[in-house]
């Protein structure tokens, strides 16, 4: 006799299991703990199994006679449905780790060491931020060209060509990973290079010789903590990297050698780069002496050369250089890294060796037996250039 919804509901446990029949083969089972669930016992191949259906009430009685009629339909095409809700678990399982989402977070893992931490945080906020909400639960190899198209065009359409451009490179390594894992057959982002808006190359603003007078005159007459121009008088007497200049600390400065050793944790280098990279040496003029010695007496007692004014045991943000530059009427007409450039135009232009050039920029060698051979050349010539430098700057300055 079929159960009804008010037997079912009425139904006590007892001191061990027991199952009420309802017909066909499904039962209700109550525990000593007044659980119910619905149970499909059935053979296959003469072998006896049996199908969980969910439990009493989330599923009602009807949904569970629907549920034992779909695997009477089973066993009548000649499939255990036992062995298919394994099948279609399995699938499930296979199709959520085979998300573009979950994928994504598999190259991030993988590529993420060879990154600083901050570097590492902003590629995957970036794709939380633009790809995720739109294509992260969908199986990668469901993904099409026009569909990830429509995604980075939200990008494009809201003016962030530059972020537009580096999440089609990143969705493009995903991809990759994806084909050389078996999970994908194709690199729906490769196609994308044609479709999207090229961001225009803005380069670092550089003064040129002309405008260096200018310059000087105005930094030296800058209301500003003298720290902070001491900071930007070394900037372009060193023309060193500003995150270099803002880390750098006491103990790398060697004054009898005159020589400022910069460690490979403060260059600009991949993570994976910085563990074997040799540090930059940086020959120090008389000029750029003579501002270390005068910032000795401001902050030669703390471990940083530039000490945060807020936090003592902090270096100075490489913001305050740019914030100074402002004040010195020069936004958007230099830049603290056009210093280099500056300087790498001027110095090739008198017809200094462009290798000792590129050297004391630390540019990075790619040809890796020509920057084994770099690594120790060219230090005296480039002595010699550091001082011709620090004198011509020196020779700008009017008033």
């Amino acid at each position: 006799m079929a159960l009804t919804d008010v037997a079912v509901k009425q139904a006590k446990p007892q001191d061990k299991p027991y199952q009420l029949p309802d017909g066909e083969s499904l039962y209700l089972e109550v525990t000593p703990a007044g659980g119910k669930r619905w149970l499909f016992r059935y053979r296959f191949n003469g072998k006896a199994g049996k199908l969980a259906l969910g439990k009493y009430p989330t599923v009602r009685i009807a949904e569970a006679r629907d549920k034992a009629a779909a695997a009477r339909k089973l066993l009548a095409d000649g499939i255990n449905p036992g062995a298919q809700r394994k099948a279609d678990k399995l699938a499930a399982k296979l199709s959520s780790e085979s998300t573009f989402a979950a994928i994504a977070g598999e190259w991030h893992d993988k590529e993420k060491h060879e990154w600083s931490e901050q570097h590492a945080e902003r590629v995957m906020t970036s794709l939380e931020l633009h790809i995720f909400p739109y294509i992260g639960a969908t199986p990668i190899n469901d993904i099409k060209p026009l569909e990830l198209l429509e995604v980075l065009r939200r990008v494009e359409k809201a003016g962030n060509l530059d972020t537009c451009k580096r999440l089609r490179q990143r969705c493009s390594s995903i991809f990759r990973l994806a084909i050389l894992t078996g999970r994908c057959d194709s690199d729906p982002a490769a196609p994308l290079v044609d479709a999207l808006k090229t961001p225009q190359v803005e380069h670092r603003k550089a003064l040129n010789r002309d405008e260096l007078p200018e310059f000087l005159h105005a930094l030296k007459e800058m209301d500003s903590n003298r720290q902070t121009k001491l900071m930007m008088e070394l900037m372009l007497h060193t023309f060193t990297r500003v995150g270099e200049m803002s880390m750098a600390r006491w103990e790398e400065i060697d004054f009898d050698a005159k020589l400022w050793t910069i460690p490979p944790e403060h260059r600009k280098l991949t993570e994976k780069s910085k563990k074997s990279a040799a540090p930059h040496l940086v020959p120090l003029s008389d000029h750029a002496l003579a501002i270390l010695r005068e910032l000795q007496a401001i902050s030669g007692g703390r471990e940083h050369i530039f000490p945060n004014r807020n936090s003592p045991n902090r270096p100075m943000s490489p913001e305050t250089l740019r914030r100074a530059l402002h004040r010195m009427g020069f936004k958007g007409k230099a830049d603290v890294h056009g210093f280099r450039s500056t300087a790498s135009t001027i110095l090739n232009e008198e017809g200094f060796n462009p290798d000792a050039i590129e050297r004391q920029l630390a540019h990075v060698e790619r040809n890796r037996v020509r920057a084994a051979y770099n690594r120790a050349e060219y230090m005296e010539e480039r002595r010699r250039m550091m001082q011709w430098w620090s004198n011509y700057v020196s020779q700008q300055q009017v008033g």
